[in-house]
């Protein structure tokens, strides 16, 4: 009678945990990206209070975007839309063809290749006004293969190459998806063995 009660109560115990670490590996997985509020935490999409500064591509200048990241453009939707434009109508304030509207008045937009990407004010005269903004996302130098595996370490011999620099304040793509993948091939047995 002893097993079965220890196994009842295992089975039991292993369906409590299952959900927190599933939980914890889907918080980790998200981690690599990010959304960027554009102008900064408590700015909004509007017209500069200086028109001849570029306050949004200084604010972007400041950023590292990366693939998988997003931005969150914040405006009023009566008054205000962006649109997504090439580099052509990003330099003219063209809003007659762009790529991409949004006018909801809180625009996520991912950020799903590398280079840059040109946004204005759908009010010809706010885009007139410096309203417009170049991000440009770094190229993913994860080298990870179509299943996520990391290739393997460099050899010794490669240490005259170059190292990361320190003025990211965030991991590099992938870093911590390869921290979760090693915590759930760890994870994945003992939980099996819980399960049965």
């Amino acid at each position: 009678m002893a097993p079965s009660i220890l196994s009842l109560s295992l089975k039991r115990n292993s369906l409590q945990i299952l959900p927190i670490l599933s939980t914890i590996f889907l918080l980790i997985q998200r981690y690599d990206a990010f959304e960027f509020k554009v102008g900064g935490p408590t700015s909004t999409w509007t017209v500069p209070a200086d028109p001849t500064v570029a306050v949004y591509n200084h604010w972007a200048e400041k950023s590292r975007f990366q693939i998988g990241d997003s931005l969150l453009f914040v405006y009023d939707a009566n008054h205000d839309s962006v649109l997504h434009v090439t580099e052509d109508d990003y330099t003219n304030c063209n809003t007659a063809s762009p790529l991409e509207t949004f006018s909801d008045g809180n625009t996520v937009f991912q950020l799903n290749k590398s280079g840059p990407h040109y946004f204005i004010s759908g009010v010809d005269e706010n885009c007139r006004k410096n309203e417009k903004l170049v991000v440009v996302v770094m190229a993913d130098r994860s080298n990870r293969d179509s299943n996520g595996a990391a290739p393997p370490p460099p050899s010794p011999s490669d240490s005259d190459e170059e190292t990361p620099s320190e003025e990211s304040s965030r991991p590099r793509n992938g870093a911590l998806s390869a921290a979760a993948t090693t915590v759930a091939t760890a994870i994945a047995p003992l939980l099996v063995a819980l399960a049965i």
